[in-house]
């Protein structure tokens, strides 16, 4: 596209005059064929020509033309248009100091005199005029181009199409957008006129200038008749839709009509439309008839004139312009506020008995995702399309809503489950059905997103079950919007990027390494600024290159790996068992480089845990320069910056960041967002995706999120970990169980995945139900409290559970000091069956709480790791191995020690024993290894001395399946034995 020049408001302007043999001379065509005497505008009126051969005139006191010097002498019309607009900018600016109207004039050549216009106006009202010329011959395509970018741009919010007519085809119309359609000529806008319909649309300039100056001349204007004559396109039909408007009456009629002449004689006021040289006789016209010529102020091809002769309708038509744009900075300024939700739920019709989930997953068809967008308040420039079902949220929603209020925050965590899970993610979907589909409030759910691997494995997808799922379940459970695809990229780059390294400091001079990482470009060699940072901690205080010792240089470039002690892995979301442990660099061309390692899967790597706490992109690359890989022969770690991929990395991310929006059975939203394991890292949904919805809620809103595991290690990392990176504070709790892992804790016998369950969970035995309550559920809700959240007891209702049952259940959680206990039957009813807990949590969520965290982070980590043994886990203390121990010293030296820790346990016990149900006391916690997730912010203990027998994959929680995988790959030998049993 040859774009000619760019012009704001300062700058110089060319006007072109009318060509040779115009009638009007030295006017524009465009102006009212009318004369200028003594510097005043009037109005012909038709009447025979005077002996002295002039014409009588009708004055209309539209005021002196305007000069700089002679802005106070403006007539009535554009002053009071001015002081509106002028107004209104002061309106606009005082909600929001920063903003600034601004008018693009978007032209073909390099004609000035448009701009000069506009930027009059522009100067006495308070608004910017910039105008961007592009090629006199310029294209369709050309001109559609730089719309689109005009359209993209916040800070443009009114464009003038100054085109000549050939220009202005139907795609160039249409392509520019209504919103900053500001001389109305787009369909939509037109139809909007037409229809009145003017809280969106617009009314062009020109007819706002015309029906002004005929307002003017006569104060009463209903019953009057009005001519236009000539023209087509948008200027007439919206002339004629106003006009009527006004109670006038109005005929059309063209040049060559041969009733030309009986309909000027008849009409009060005559508007000429593209005229050009054409002109009505005075003989035609009545003496008090005016006619006004209602062309475009300036042709784009005028020749160049003095600016003096411009008429006082080009100016007043900039003013009704420029009082556009600030109506559209208005609007636009008011789309960037809160908007309410107009949320449509989908109906649902369970059936009895209840289908498989695929089936009533395809049943269901969803909205389409722009439209629930639009009902819960994005604005489509938020929302990024990924089919029909599924969409990336921009980030800039945060920026958009910062003033806006949180809503209401409430978790969703479980008693210690049994190898069935207890359905947390059902509870979450139930409850947000209910919240909003049902009790009409908003409500959003936020959920992982699952791996691959459990996806193929015994326990499936993570979409929830049965009438409270989240849809369409093929899309939510497979690929989703390739998060976990770019997790996998970049933690594979990562991974070659260290085994490089090493073969390239094993095979050539410090020197040669040197030329590779800081090479001569056009014979200049500098440092890239993330090699400047590694410089600085090396305590090179160097920007120059060539000012470097042979011992700097040396430290520069060699990062001396440890080939022992290299911690980052490959990975891959598939339970590939045969890739655990691999042997790499046996090709001939990689001279020798071979050593030991492994895959994890996927979403056991660290980036997926980075990219669950990270509140901003910038965060993100932050986290995942620190990220640290290994360390050096000397004992230093090694991290993502010193090997120069950091940026790299966040580029690999940088759409993995924006959380995907998704809908609930009965079109709830859903944000699916991350997917980190509850045991090496913090097992909750993303940070962003969180805040993102407290946004979209409003105040008055409630966000619903899980964690992963029993309370005991999901809600306590969710509350010390997660809370802690985001600055948000929950306001209520839901503590998830069920009748048969009450039993379980109470005394029942041992239950598996894959065989029936014994009678006692099957037939009514209230002293199991009891017992489990007295001691699971209740030191589950004590621990909830440690933190100063009000717990809701949610009774996830199973078809063997009796009503003494789940009476007894809910009785003895309040008891045990839960806010409140109810029945959820969200899998067989949807919504409606979680109404109850959804009124619940409601109550609890208006009460005041007082959030507290466990412990301070700037405690020794020993000190932390014993309080989470010794208050949640009820241990009586922990024993550290010599290798843990040693393993402190060293993170408390490189300055690791504040950072919070992330228990890696058996989720069926609350003590390290999965056998030991209820409430197991008197045992001491034994810490078998520490590792630390630098790049994440945690440091995370391993737990346990011996292989856990009962460690089984389906012993996962039910939503929070995905965790099976990270034991098969990530955790110690203990958890991937147990693991063979399924894998195998």
């Amino acid at each position: 596209m040859k774009l000619a020049t760019i012009r704001s408001v300062c700058c110089s302007v060319r006007v072109r005059a009318s060509r040779p043999g115009s009638r009007f001379s030295g006017m524009s065509r465009g102006c009212l064929p009318v004369w200028t005497t003594n510097s005043r505008l009037t109005l012909r009126t038709a009447s025979t020509v005077t002996s002295s051969g002039t014409s009588p005139t009708l004055t209309a006191n539209f005021g002196k033309l305007f000069k700089e010097d002679e802005w106070s002498e403006c007539s009535r019309s554009v002053g009071e248009v001015v002081q509106s607009t002028q107004e209104a900018i002061a309106t606009l600016q005082r909600r929001s100091p920063d903003i600034q109207p601004l008018l693009v004039i978007l032209q073909a050549g390099e004609n000035g005199s448009m701009l000069e216009i506009n930027k009059k106006v522009a100067g006495k009202i308070g608004l910017n005029v910039t105008q961007i010329c592009l090629a006199k011959n310029c294209s369709e395509d050309e001109i559609i181009e730089e719309l689109l970018k005009l359209n993209d741009d916040p800070k443009v919010h009114g464009v003038f199409l100054h085109l000549p007519p050939a220009s202005l085809t139907s795609r160039v119309l249409n392509a520019l957008k209504p919103e900053k359609d500001v001389d109305c000529i787009s369909n939509l806008n037109i139809g909007r006129l037409v229809r009145g319909d003017m809280s969106k649309g617009f009314v062009p300039p020109m007819a706002s200038a015309v029906l002004d100056l005929l307002g003017k001349h006569d104060a009463s204007l209903k019953g009057k008749s009005v001519l236009l004559v000539g023209g087509q396109g948008p200027l007439r039909l919206a002339l004629q839709c106003l006009i009527e408007r006004s109670g006038m009456t109005v005929q059309t009629n063209h040049w060559n009509s041969n009733s030309l002449k009986t309909q000027v004689l008849q009409a009060d006021a005559v508007f000429l439309l593209s005229a050009g040289n054409m002109d009505i006789p005075p003989s035609w016209a009545r003496p008090e008839t005016v006619i006004i010529h209602c062309e475009s102020a300036l042709e784009p091809d005028d020749d160049l004139i003095d600016m003096s002769s411009i008429s006082g309708l080009a100016y007043l038509t900039a003013v009704y312009r420029a009082q556009n744009v600030t109506h559209g900075c208005s609007r636009w300024l008011q789309e960037q506020q809160y908007r309410p939700w107009n949320l449509r739920s989908c109906k649902l019709q369970p059936l009895n008995p209840v289908p498989t989930d695929i089936e009533i997953s395809r049943a269901q068809t969803p909205k389409p995702v722009a439209q629930l967008a639009e009902e819960i308040g994005l604005l489509p420039e938020e929302l990024e399309a990924y089919g029909r079902n599924k969409a990336k949220v921009q980030l800039s929603l945060l920026d958009r809503l910062h003033s806006q209020p949180d809503g209401k925050y409430v978790l969703v965590a479980g008693i210690t489950p049994t190898p069935f899970g207890e359905g947390k993610t059902t509870v979450t979907v139930g409850l947000v059905q209910a919240l909003s589909a049902h009790l009409k409030l908003n409500s959003f759910a936020c959920l992982r997103q699952p791996s691959q691997g459990p996806t193929f494995g015994v326990k499936g997808g993570a979409a929830g079950g049965g009438y409270a799922q989240v849809i369409p379940m093929e899309e939510f459970n497979l690929h989703l919007t390739g998060d976990i695809h770019a997790i996998t990229a970049a933690n594979n780059l990562l991974a070659a990027a260290i085994d490089a390294r090493m073969l390239h400091e094993a095979t050539q001079s410090d020197k040669s390494l040197f030329n590779r990482l800081v090479p001569s470009v056009y014979g200049v060699r500098k440092f890239s600024p993330i090699q400047i940072s590694r410089l600085r901690r090396l305590g090179i205080d160097k920007t120059d290159p060539a000012s470097l010792t042979p011992e700097e240089v040396s430290s520069f470039v060699r990062l001396d790996f440890d080939p022992s002690q290299i911690t980052w892995q490959r990975v891959v979301d598939t339970n590939d068992r045969f890739l655990r442990k691999i042997t790499v660099g046996q090709a001939s061309t990689e001279k020798g480089q071979i050593r030991e390692t492994g895959f994890d899967i996927a979403v056991a790597s660290e980036i997926m845990a980075i990219l669950a706490l990270a509140d901003s992109l910038k965060d993100m690359k932050n986290r995942l320069a620190r990220i640290v890989v290994g360390s050096s022969r000397s004992g230093e770690p090694v991290t993502a910056e010193d090997l120069g991929v950091s940026g790299a990395l966040a580029v690999l991310m940088k759409d993995a960041i924006k959380p995907t929006l998704m809908q609930t059975l009965e079109g709830t939203p859903v944000f699916v967002h991350a997917g980190p394991f509850a045991n090496i890292a913090h097992g909750s949904s993303s940070v962003l995706a969180d805040k993102l919805a407290l946004k979209l809620v409003g105040q008055d809103g409630y966000v619903v999120t899980e964690a992963g595991f029993g309370a005991d290690i999901g809600m306590e990392k969710f509350f010390n970990i997660k809370c802690r990176a985001s600055g948000l504070r929950p306001n209520v709790m839901v503590l998830v169980a069920t009748v048969r892992a009450l039993k379980m804790h109470g005394g029942g016998p041992n239950v598996s995945a894959g065989a029936p369950l014994p009678k006692e969970y099957i037939d009514e035995n209230l002293s199991l139900v009891a017992g489990g309550c007295h001691s699971n559920l209740k030191k589950q809700i004590q621990n909830a409290h440690l933190f100063g959240v009000p717990v809701v007891v949610a009774l996830n209702v199973f078809k063997t559970d009796t009503q003494a049952e789940i009476d007894l259940v809910c009785q003895l959680a309040k008891e045990c000091g839960a806010s409140d206990a109810v029945p959820c039957r969200h899998w067989s009813q949807g919504g409606r069956g979680s109404l109850e807990l959804a009124m619940a949590v409601k109550e609890a969520a208006g009460r005041p709480t007082n959030f507290q965290f466990l412990y301070n982070t700037e405690m020794p980590i020993l000190e932390k790791i014993r309080t989470i043994a010794q208050k949640v886990y009820g241990a009586e203390d922990i024993d550290l191995s010599p290798e843990a121990s040693s393993k402190i010293d060293y993170y408390n030296q490189q300055g690791y020690g504040s950072l919070p820790i992330c228990m890696a346990k058996t989720h069926l016990s609350l003590s390290h024993m999965p056998d030991k149900k209820g409430t197991p006391t008197g045992f001491v916690l034994p810490i078998r290894d520490v590792r630390a997730s630098v790049g994440a912010g945690f440091i995370f203990p391993l737990v346990g001395m011996e292989p856990f027998a009962g460690w089984s994959p389906s012993a996962i929680d039910g939503p929070g399946r995905k965790e099976v995988a990270s034991c098969v790959f990530r955790l110690p030998l203990f958890h991937q034995h147990a693991l063979r049993v399924r894998f195998g």
